[in-house]
């Protein structure tokens, strides 16, 4: 007999375990920008800059952790919501 697995008793997911090198990070935005949804780009770089280290981000931007997750907080896309359409003109 198959033992069944509950959802709630896996691991949660964690990609930022998989960002190891920058064409990791490369790839992950690209293939968001592809998604032409501002959610998915918001979450792609939350977890770019996670993988990254949000202190080290922060320093290099100039802004504080917290208005960095902020920023990078699922409801708030309202910024990028006209990135994806530009983005691919970018080349």
């Amino acid at each position: 007999m198959t033992q069944k697995i509950k959802a709630s008793d896996l691991p949660d997911f964690d990609m930022t375990v998989y960002q190891k090198t920058l064409e990791d990070v490369a790839n992950d935005l690209t293939l968001a920008l592809a998604e032409n949804d501002p959610t998915e780009l918001t979450h792609a770089l939350g977890t770019n800059a996670r993988a990254r280290g949000m202190t080290e981000v922060a320093r290099a931007s100039g802004l504080t952790r917290e208005a960095l997750n902020k920023a990078f907080a699922p409801h708030r896309t309202r910024a990028l919501t006209r990135l994806p359409t530009f983005a691919p003109r970018w080349g």
